[in-house]
């Protein structure tokens, strides 16, 4: 049900601003109050709702919305999620350089094993989408932590599922994970040399490529959507 209405809210279809209550929700889909006050308080907790004792339920502004939250990614239209992509590659584009170019300054040694196995099961995986995406994410995340800065790491976290989406994407063009290991060897290669400003190079050479995959996926979603 809270799917339900958040594509209903998303469609336009309360433009008065005003969600439906736990009265009008047991209504229409014939279930109890309490079952209705779950779905609300889902909808509250992703930021789509403000619920209060005695007024009316209200839709927040779309801008608020929790996007970083897995449930809210599954439920909204191809479009807008193709949007979210390019927004967390536009975050990427601003943060992980800078995090490479730290992490080079302080990486040990265990680190930079670590990270070299993750190489290594990487070109190992080149055949296998799903398997190298979770490689793929825990080496990015390897360089985030070795950066050592708590809350940039928690912000990177905190946008693995937009991560895992939008991995999925640049992974479908031909040859992209050949390429993807090309550019995470070189990234790795700057680290072991504790070059800063060649692991920033390297990274923002890598999200680059990621950029222009993201750009034209959004383009061929965009022609898709007029079309219907």
């Amino acid at each position: 049900m809270a799917a339900h209405l958040t594509r209903r809210i998303v469609s336009g279809e309360f433009e008065s601003g005003l969600a439906p209550s736990e009265l009008d929700i047991s209504q229409e889909f014939g279930v109890s109050r309490v079952v209705a006050r779950e779905t609300l308080k889902i909808l509250a907790s992703l930021d789509i709702v403000d619920v209060a004792q005695g007024r009316r339920v209200v839709v927040r502004p779309r801008a608020e919305w929790d996007y970083l939250s897995p449930l809210l990614v599954e439920w909204l239209p191809e479009e807008i999620v193709t949007e979210l992509l390019r927004e967390l590659d536009q975050m990427r584009v601003l943060l992980e350089p800078e995090l490479a170019a730290m992490a080079a300054v302080s990486i040990t040694d265990e680190v930079l094993a670590r990270l070299g196995d993750e190489i290594d099961r990487m070109s190992a995986l080149e055949a296998d989408p799903d398997a190298y995406l979770e490689v793929d994410h825990e080496f990015h995340m390897e360089i985030c932590r070795a950066a050592d800065n708590r809350i940039l790491d928690r912000i990177m976290y905190s946008a693995r599922w937009l991560g895992s989406a939008s991995r999925r994407i640049t992974n479908e063009a031909p040859a992209a994970l050949r390429k993807a290991t090309h550019d995470h060897t070189e990234i790795y290669e700057a680290l072991v040399a504790r070059d800063p400003e060649g692991a920033r190079a390297a990274m923002r050479k890598h999200l680059a490529n990621n950029s222009t995959l993201l750009a034209e996926k959004e383009r061929k979603t965009k022609r898709a959507a007029r079309r219907r």
